[in-house]
This record gives structure tokens, C-alpha cells and sequence, in this order.
């Protein structure tokens, strides 16, 4: 804190100028003290000035309150920093409350900004930048490039100001995923690392640049210029941000950072039991039934899956599909179809469970085809709308989650699958993206997707709450809405779409990134055409994650299936391992053209690596990774699945370098690094 009463993050001895405002806030009629692009350096946050503080101990976690107000506006902010005893990372959420006389619009608040982040001997020139690109069937491809490549340098001093750019990734509509992950990061040359993520289902942003010599970061919710987000405080009025997450770690770069907020994200979400248990799921759709399932196509997958060694098993899309025209614009009451099901779902459902097996179903919730009569019966009021004009998208229209009416018609569907039906497993998909929201009254289209989001959340916290047992998978078109809104609620995440087995590594490799590993959920849907190193190439990805098997197993010979069930086997023995490891990556994140791949999975006491090669058989048959948690230890590496690829090991304990050895293209091999006990 300066004289002035401004309270900014850092260390002490950090030069004062390049740090950051602790809130930026901008609001009509409250710009910037310099134009441009960047959403620092705002007059508000000049202005907010230190009023109290508090810190409270509960246990391992501490927290600390710091109250500012802005004596021009009004305006106060009250800023909770959240950790955890010994942990490296930083919560932060802001309450601003409008104190003055006047209604105060707001256009974006920041949830969390840091500066004076400089490499371990001051500048620029050794940081590198992380951050990750998402797309349907494409998640989780991570890029990096040199800071100075993105910002680069103007001679500040010639010109006597900061640059007005920064660089920036932020959300488009409801897809909160659809084009990048809302996770960052910074690292430099000896290891350091500053990592971040947004916690939002509805819009996000974070931008970093230059002020003063050093870097800076700024975490932000939706805002007016991305999100078409503004909102009104009316005297005594008060708005909460998003959430958002700063991990600090001193060495290890990127390694260490992502098993921080691994760490983080395991204490952040809601405890259930799924998290302890990981239970192998069978789901019929990925190269499957697609949409199409009846009962005379489901009884064989249900005997075959649970003969294979799955717990649950997911009826997926079309359950409900009765119409000649096709179900996709026609959703919304979600009731079996008699065709489908001549002798009632009951009659595969009770087949599920007698094969030991959890029964579960796919939904869609948020959406009402346009043909279905919930879309006349349901009040307009109950829908998304923008100019007092219903929003259609892809022959949608979208619920607004805030409407009783809304809430009550999928309270009522949930509580007849899984109250009457006997359902334990839901896979809620999200195939639309509906826009920057919408508008009810006078409310901006991105405050309008924001409440309808925590209304979201709220519903389905309620559904746990009188469901405790019920087990919620995100999906969004894959891994579209793969953020820790949804994630702190949501037991499982859906990863992606993707079919090829062969694009589907570095999507499988990266989901750590995304989620923890027991809710990352990695499609495995090997076929009877496949070959057995086909088989276990689309099986071994799946083993450090959650399994979500398909494929018709029914139609398999003994050798094929006998590995399909090997690899089931292999997964419950060391999924008690997998809900308190940390990920790794020993070639670096993979990007989505690499020919070999690594993910590992690590603690105290073992570590686990799949290795995956994907390239022509003129390429090199080994790849050595660099294992620096082991170096000097003697150790036995055990191929863990499957047999069948001919994998060859060598280590080298005084450099810690651990080469593999795949024989044949397309082919991977998950590998136990052991510790050599002596006698």
C-alpha cells in the first residue's frame, strides 16, 4: 500500500510502478487513465483506496478481506484472497457494492491482477507464454511462445508511455471453452512458473502485458467489450465476480504448477463419492449406436460390457427419439420412446443393473426443440430471448434456468429418471452456443447469460443435494464447457468428440491440463475390425483418466476381448493411485501434429507414464524422457497394458532418462516406474 491508500499485489522491495491496481474497474462514464486495449490502469482503480482488512485461519486455509472504496463513485470493493497453509496458489473474488447516490453501470471488474512478474534476473526476454486453444474435437492444444514475441518491446522510454495492446484470450458466446481454455501461463528460464484460471461458464478474459519493465496479469469475468456484459448498481446494490485462480510455483515449471492446481482443483469441488471410487463407464454412442439405440441393440452391449469389467453404463442420445423427422429439434420432454423400447427402457435398465452395472442416461437440459410442444407450453419468459425475440439456434431454443417454470419442468424430469427410473448417472450435454445471452428486462445479453449460469450451477448442486449418489458428467459437445464453474459441481468431464483413435492422443494426453485425471473422461472405443495394436492404442489412452469405454464388444473374438478386459483390469488396480496423483508431462504438452506423446501420472510413492508413438514406420522406434524426480534411483520399469505391443525399456538412473521403445507405429504402452526394493 502506497500513501495514497492504493493497494497493489507483490513482494516486498518489487518496484511499485509496475505493479497493479489489487481492482481495475471500468464503468460508463469511467474509462482509462491511458486508451486501448487493456483493461488495467482504469480511473476507478486508481481511485479505490485501502479502508480495512481481516484475516481469518479456518483450519488450513486462510483467508484475507481487504475493503477499498472509491470516494468520487461510491464505489466499494471488498476482495477475498483465498490459500491453503504451505499451498502455492491464490483464490480471489471481488464484491463491489455501490455505496454512493447514484446508479454506477459497470463494463468490467477484474477478479484478480498481479504485476512486477519478471524472469529470475529481472526483464522480459527469458519469459515464455502458455496458453491453450479449444475447439470441438481439437481440445486442450496447448501453444507457447516467447514473451517478447507477443509483446514486444517499444522503447518506452522514447515515448513516455506504456503500450495500449496486451496479450489476450477470452470467451465468445455460451461455450465458455469454445475457442481456448480460461487457464494461462508464465514461466521462465530457471523453472518459475505463474499459472491462472478463470472460473466461469459464461464469459472470461485475461490479458497480460508490459508495465514498467515487468509483466502483468489480469483475470477478468465477462466484460462489455467481449461479452456484451455491463450491469447496473443501483444505490445499495451489489455484484459478485467470477472466480479466479493464481498458482505460484518457484521450480518445475509448467510440471509443477499443473499438480498445484491439481491440488487446488481437488479441495475446490463439491465432495462425492465418484471421486474416490472412479467407476469404469460403458457409453453407447463414440463409433457405436451414435444416437440410435433400442433394446435389441442394447442387450448385447449390456452383457459384454459388464462381462468386460464396467460399472456403469450409459444409455447415451436417441432414448427418447419417437419422431419420423428425428429427435434433434424435438427435445425437451425427455420420455422414452415406445418404439425404441417395445417393452419399456425398464427392461434394459433392470438388464443394466443385473449385470452389476449402474444404469445411466444422456440429457440435454438446457435446450427445447423448436418442434417440441414444450416450446408453446413452456412461457416465453422461460426462454432466451434478445430484443424481446425468442432466440432460435440450430433448431433450438435455450431455457433461462433463473425461470421457475424453467426449473420446475427439468426438476420434474430429473426427479422421474432418477426417483422412479432408478438412474444413477447423468451425462448432461450442452450442444449449442447460444450467443452472448440474453436479455430479461433491462439487463445486458451477458449479465443475462451470467445469472443464467449460476442458476445453472445452483440447479445442479440441487439435484445432488436430493440425489447424493447421482453421478453428473459435463459435456459440451465434447470438452466446449470445460471450466471450474462447471467442474466444482460436475463429477466427471467429457473430454471430446473425437473418433479417429489416432487424433485423439494429445487431447488425452493434455486433459490434465483441463481436469483433474478422475474427472478427465477419455473415450476408449475399440471395434471387432480392429486389429489387437489397434485395440490397445484407443484402450491405453484412456487408463490415467476415466475410462469411457464403447465399441461392440459383443461382436469380439476371445483374444480381442480378453484385452479389452485386461485393460479394465489394469485400470482398477491403480485407480486408488489416480484420484491423488499429480500429472506430468516428460516430452513438454503435447502439441497436435507431435509423432510421440508422454503423460505421466506421479507421487511419493509411484509414478505411472503412458507414452504414445504415432507416426510412419520409417520413424525413429524410441523416444528417451527425462524423469528428474528420479534421477539416481534405481528403478524397474513394468509395462503395465498391453502385452501385445512388444515395449522395451531402458533406464538410466545417473541422468534420470528413461528410454521406450515401441516397435511398431500407432502403438502405445502404459509403464510403471518402481523403485528396485532390495532384499
Amino acid at each position: 500500500m502506497d500513501a495514497t491508500g492504493s493497494v497493489r499485489l507483490g513482494t516486498p522491495g518489487q518496484d511499485w510502478a509496475g505493479l497493479v491496481p489489487l481492482v481495475e474497474v471500468t464503468a460508463t462514464g469511467h474509462g482509462r487513465l491511458w486508451s486501448g486495449e487493456r483493461f488495467i490502469e482504469t480511473v476507478i482503480g486508481d481511485r479505490l483506496a485501502y479502508r480495512d482488512h481481516e484475516m481469518v485461519q479456518d483450519g488450513t486455509r486462510e483467508r484475507t478481506t481487504i475493503r477499498l472504496a472509491d470516494p468520487a463513485t461510491g464505489l466499494a470493493a471488498e476482495v477475498t484472497l483465498e490459500t491453503r497453509s504451505g499451498a502455492g496458489f491464490l483464490r480471489a473474488r471481488v464484491r463491489l457494492v455501490n455505496e454512493g447516490g447514484t446508479p454506477l453501470r459497470l463494463e468490467s471488474v477484474t477478479t484478480l491482477t498481479l504485476g512486477g512478474i519478471a524472469g529470475a534476473h529481472g526483464g522480459l526476454d527469458g519469459l515464455t507464454l502458455h496458453w491453450a486453444d479449444n475447439d470441438w474435437l481439437a481440445e486442450c492444444r496447448w501453444r507457447q511462445a516467447a514473451f517478447r514475441d507477443q509483446v514486444v518491446p517499444l522503447s518506452r522510454a522514447a515515448h513516455g508511455h506504456e503500450g495500449r495492446g496486451c496479450f489476450e484470450r477470452y470467451s465468445q458466446g455460451s461455450w465458455s471453452t469454445g475457442r481456448h481454455l480460461p487457464i494461462g501461463a508464465l514461466t521462465d528460464r530457471e523453472g518459475r512458473a505463474w499459472l491462472w484460471q478463470i472460473e466461469s461458464s459464461a464469459g472470461w478474459r485475461f490479458e497480460t502485458g508490459e508495465r514498467e519493465g515487468a509483466a502483468y496479469v489480469a483475470l477478468l469475468g465477462p466484460d462489455d467489450a467481449h461479452h456484451q456484459w455491463h450491469h447496473t448498481l443501483a444505490p445499495g446494490q451489489e455484484f459478485h465476480t467470477v472466480p479466479a485462480v493464481l498458482v505460484r510455483t518457484e521450480a518445475g515449471g509448467l510440471d509443477a504448477a499443473f499438480g498445484e492446481l491439481t491440488d487446488y482443483r481437488r479441495g475446490l469441488r463439491r465432495d462425492h463419492p465418484d471421486h474416490r471410487t472412479l467407476p469404469v463407464i460403458y457409453n453407447d454412442y463414440m463409433n457405436t449406436l451414435m444416437g440410435d439405440p433400442t433394446t435389441e441393440r442394447l442387450l448385447p452391449l449390456v452383457e459384454a460390457a459388464g462381462a468386460a469389467g464396467a460399472e456403469v453404463f450409459v444409455i447415451d442420445a436417441g432414448w427418447y427419439d419417437d419422431d419420423a423427422q428425428g429427435w434433434w429439434d424435438a427435445v425437451g420432454a425427455w420420455e422414452a420412446a415406445p418404439r425404441r423400447f417395445p417393452g419399456g427402457i425398464q427392461e434394459v435398465l433392470d438388464a443394466i443393473r443385473t449385470h452389476g452395472m449402474v444404469p445411466g442416461l444422456w440429457l440435454e437440459p438446457e435446450v427445447v426443440g423448436v418442434r417440441s410442444p414444450l416450446a408453446r407450453t413452456l412461457p416465453p419468459e422461460a426462454f432466451f430471448q434478445r430484443g424481446g425475440v425468442r432466440i432460435t439456434e440450430h433448431g433450438r431454443h435455450h431455457l433461462d434456468l433463473r425461470h421457475p417454470a424453467a426449473r420446475a419442468h427439468l426438476d420434474s424430469v430429473v426427479d422421474r429418471l432418477v426417483g422412479e427410473w432408478g438412474v444413477g448417472y447423468l451425462k448432461l450435454d450442452y450442444n449449442i452456443n447460444i450467443g452472448p445471452g440474453t436479455e430479461s428486462g433491462l439487463e445486458s445479453p451477458g449479465a443475462g447469460l451470467l445469472g443464467h449460469h449460476r442458476a445453472h450451477l445452483d440447479w445442479m448442486a440441487s439435484l445432488l443435494d436430493r440425489h447424493p449418489g447421482l453421478v453428473l458428467e459435463n459435456c459440451g459437445s465434447g470438452g466446449l464447457r470445460m471450466d471450474y464453474a462447471q467442474l466444482s459441481v460436475a463429477q466427471i468431464q467429457s473430454t471430446s468428440d473425437q473418433q479417429d483413435p489416432l487424433r485423439y492422443p494429445p487431447i488425452a494426453a493434455a486433459a490434465a491440463t483441463a481436469a483433474t485425471p478422475e474427472q478427465a473422461a477419455v473415450w476408449a472405443y475399440p471395434q471387432p475390425a480392429h486389429t489387437l495394436d489397434e485395440i490397445a492404442f484407443t484402450l491405453t489412452g484412456a487408463l490415467l483418466g476415466r475410462v469411457h469405454l464403447s465399441g461392440f464388444l459383443d461382436r469380439m473374438n476371445d483374444d480381442q476381448f480378453d484385452l479389452v478386459r485386461s485393460a479394465i483390469g489394469v485400470y482398477r488396480d491403480i485407480r486408488p493411485d489416480i484420484r491423488q496423483a499429480r500429472p506430468f508431462w516428460p516430452l513438454g504438452l503435447p502439441t497436435w501434429e507431435d509423432a510421440w506423446l508422454a503423460h505421466g501420472l506421479r507421487d511419493q510413492d509411484f509414478t505411472y507414464l503412458t507414452v504414445w508413438r504415432r507416426e510412419p514406420g520409417a520413424g525413429p522406434a524410441s523416444r528417451t524422457l527425462t524423469l528428474p524426480h528420479l534421477r539416481g534411483v534405481h528403478l524397474h520399469p513394468e509395462v503395465l497394458y498391453p502385452a501385445t505391443a512388444d515395449a522395451t525399456t531402458e533406464w538410466d538412473a545417473a541422468a534420470g532418462r528413461l528410454t521406450v521403445v515401441l516397435p511398431r507405429p500407432d502403438t502405445s504402452v502404459l509403464l510403471r516406474v518402481s523403485a528396485v526394493r532390495s532384499l
